[in-house]
């Protein structure tokens, strides 16, 4: 099993990135994005079932990121716009196979390596 993510760079404040990730080896019923900056814990972003259509997102994000899935592609998407400073991380994406949707890292099995995103001031 092996998660790829990838879509992360750097840009300026109030802009916009795609992150993708690609699961290999099985399916999942819930994916999620999590990220950690320096000196911090690795935190919730946004999470999203099967279904596409019961996502949960970290509050810092909402109205700015749009989580989304292709279950034909077994991928996850993270539309990031507006992008601030703060959110200047690197960023996981994970997948469990547990039927409810979590936001604590601790539940989720599957990791993949990280892709860094920088947002400049």
């Amino acid at each position: 099993v092996q998660l790829q993510a990838s879509g992360g760079g750097l840009v300026q404040a109030g802009g916009s990135l795609s992150l993708s990730c690609a699961a290999s080896g099985r399916t999942f019923n819930v994916m999620a994005w999590f990220r950690q900056a320096p000196g911090k814990e690795r935190e919730f972003v946004a999470a999203i079932a099967w279904g596409g259509t019961l996502t949960h997102y970290t509050e810092s994000a909402k109205g700015r990121f749009t989580i989304s899935r292709d279950n034909a592609k077994n991928t996850v998407y993270l539309q990031m716009n507006n992008l601030k400073p703060e959110d200047t991380a690197v960023y996981y994406c994970a997948a469990e196979t547990a039927t409810v949707v979590h936001t604590t890292k601790y539940t989720y099995d599957y990791w993949g390596q990280g892709t860094q995103v920088t947002v400049s001031s």
